[in-house]
């Protein structure tokens, strides 16, 4: 049986920008009770909250799924993805298919050539940091005495590179390019690890990309 928080983002799902007393109705609990689960799962970023505008007065609080709320529901995305990539690998090789990612990340790092040129190592660090959080990597940075460790607690490809680890050419090369130093990869999670770890020789902060 689904719990009332469950009930009501599954309403949201299915009638976002919904008001309290709508919620209310559809899963038979007082607007007391809602408001209390819906301040629960604002702090969640479950949901989002916006005023709209409902004729004359004041405007109303209209509720809607986030992208963390949207992401709670079963998503199917990744079985058409290996089915894609299984036709190409009929007719492509290994080495051919990490070709192919390894090209889509060297366009996404060339489209930021000019910014990353005006920016010292660490600062193209938080640049990549946002890019690839913005993927859902939740990405982050270290400096050790000669070297930097960069991490990827979570990797929004994993339900893919299980069958298809060719995928993982993806950030490491993106990582490598918009640094312009190598990548090494030391931790991964398809070898039982908790997270991806890459190691990043260090290079004087003065000098930037060429």
């Amino acid at each position: 049986m689904k719990s009332t928080r469950e009930k009501i983002l599954l309403f949201l799902l299915n009638n976002p920008k919904s008001t309290i007393s709508d919620m209310a109705d559809a899963v038979t609990i007082n607007s007391i009770s809602v408001r209390h689960h819906l301040n629960s799962l604002l702090a969640e970023d479950l949901i989002l909250a916006e005023e709209e505008r409902h004729g004359v007065g004041r405007p109303r609080l209209v509720y809607s799924l986030s992208e963390e709320g949207l992401e709670r529901f079963p998503s199917r995305y990744y079985r058409l993805t290996n089915r894609i990539l299984d036709s190409f690998k009929a007719t492509l090789s290994s080495d051919a298919l990490s070709k192919i990612f390894s090209g889509i990340a060297k366009d996404i790092a060339s489209s930021h050539r000019q910014t990353l040129e005006r920016l010292s190592l660490e600062d193209r660090l938080n640049f990549i940091q946002e890019l690839l959080d913005e993927e859902g990597f939740n990405f982050g940075w270290e400096k050790k005495n000669d070297h930097y460790l960069i991490h990827e607690v979570s990797c929004p490809y994993f339900h893919v590179v299980k069958s298809h680890p060719e995928v993982c050419a993806l950030d490491q090369t993106i990582i490598t390019e918009m640094l312009d130093l190598p990548a090494s990869k030391v931790r991964c999670v398809l070898q039982g690890d908790q997270r991806c770890s890459f190691v990043i020789p260090m290079e004087n902060k003065s000098e930037t990309l060429s």
